[in-house]
This record gives C-alpha cells, structure tokens and sequence, in this order.
C-alpha cells in the first residue's frame, strides 16, 4: 500500500511530548510552515520536528490551558503531531494558514478530550458553556498574533464579537489570563457583583450563540 494511503506512525525524531529545554523560547523568524507541511506529506521527518521544535512549546501551552492537565496536554500534543505527519497531505492553503492549521487539529483534540470528560462526570450545561468558552478563548490567545479574530477564535468569535466590550474583557480575563473575579474588578474597577453578573450572563449569550 501506498505511504500517501497507509497510516503512518510518528516519526522518531519526534519524542512523545514537548521537551521545552530543548526547543527555543522564541519561533523562527520567517518559518515556512506550509513548506514543512509539503515536506511531511513527502515523508521527511526532519520537517516534522523542525515543526514539532517550532511549535510544540506553545501547542502544549494551548492544550494545557484547555485540559488543566499537563500530563493530558502532553498525550493530546503528541496526538496532534501524529496527526499532523498522518494527514499533511490533506493540508489545503485555500482555506486557511498552515499554522493555523496546527493549532486547529491541536486545539479540536483538546475540546474532544473535555467533551469526552464532560461525559464521564455529567457536566452541567452552564459548566460545558464555560469550558467550552475557555478553550476556544485559550485558542485565540495563543493565535492572535498571527491570525485575524474570526480565524483563530473559530466560531465562537462572532459570537464574542457581540458582547459589549467590557463583558467581553471580563471573559478574556477570567478564561485567557486565568484571573479570579476579584482581580478582575480591581483591574476594570467595577463592583464585584457586577463583574460576577457580566461574566455569568456573557457565557450565557455564548451559549445560546453557540447552540
């Protein structure tokens, strides 16, 4: 059978999780992210690790933010780099960014590893809206510098876009920055109730936006 339609394993020179002492703090300036997809979908494993070397620091810190788990962070990041060697061929430049690309199958893998434990632990909706807010937001964060709004935030941006600005804020704070109510109402100096009500009717309108 065919490489292009054989499921291929990851390559070993990519380890099973992010190492981040051995990868650089800053990315390449100028890394041609599309090249080393077409590089993978030939078979070359050095252009899987120098993704993996390029991205896999802040990939974790995506899925970590999405799980609360590193160890989980960790399997989903090498999940997501399995995939990326598996399917790079599937890549297509007219619908998006190369690196967009990799944090979308990063950041999908990640919701579908929450979902699944919001399934075990029978989440409540308002708890589900809340993660799923959080991670898409977690997202956007770690994106934004190269991507426009609605492209790294995926659908729920819009939705975000609809919110007042000072509501959207207290979400961006609370689920991006990880700060606690409190700290939130210091920093808009805003009453605390208030900033509670804003944040609890913003994931509501999420999730009526979302559904």
């Amino acid at each position: 059978m065919p490489e292009s339609t054989a499921v291929r394993a990851l390559p070993r020179a990519v380890p099973a999780a992010p190492c981040p002492a051995r990868m650089p703090n800053r990315p390449v300036p100028d890394f041609d992210y599309e090249a080393a997809l077409d590089q993978c979908a030939a078979g070359r494993r050095s252009a899987l690790e120098a993704l993996y070397r390029q991205e896999g620091p802040r990939l974790l810190g995506v899925a970590q933010r999405i799980v609360r788990d590193r160890a989980r962070a960790e399997d989903i990041v090498h999940d997501a780099f399995v995939n990326i060697w598996n399917r790079a061929e599937s890549f297509d430049a007219t619908r998006g960014s190369a690196r967009g690309w990799l944090y979308s199958i990063t950041r999908n893998l990640a919701l579908n590893a929450v979902r699944d434990t919001r399934h075990e632990t029978g989440m409540d909706d308002d708890t589900a809206a809340a993660l799923d807010a959080r991670a898409s937001m977690a997202a956007w964060h770690d994106t934004r510098d190269a991507f426009d709004w609605r492209d790294s935030a995926g659908r729920i941006g819009p939705c975000l876009e609809q919110l007042e600005p000072v509501r959207r804020n207290c979400l961006l704070h609370a689920y991006v920055e990880g700060l606690s109510h409190g700290e939130i109402a210091q920093r808009l100096g805003a009453p605390l109730g208030t900033v509670k009500a804003w944040i609890k009717r913003s994931l509501k309108a999420l999730k009526d936006c979302l559904a």
